[in-house]
């Protein structure tokens, strides 16, 4: 898999931008980082992780842990 990085002004439409990205073949997923503030990427995996424990989502918990894991092996 390859990755694209796109920087963007402040003031950039990031929704409309991930819209239109999405709509080119071959783009199977796209992702809005904020490298400013990554504590909020944290804040959001943590919240994803409680609700998946809450639910007994073991399994989904496992892959999505695996496949950060794996992703950051392949940098």
């Amino acid at each position: 898999m390859k990755y694209l990085k796109i920087n963007t002004e402040n003031n950039a439409d990031l929704e409309l931008l991930q819209n239109a990205v999405l709509q080119l073949k071959g783009v199977q997923s796209v992702e809005i980082i904020d490298e400013e503030n990554p504590e909020s990427e944290l804040k959001k995996a943590f919240a994803k992780t409680k609700e998946q424990l809450k639910k007994g989502d073991y399994e989904t918990l496992v892959n999505d842990i695996f496949d950060i894991i794996t992703k950051n092996n392949k940098k």
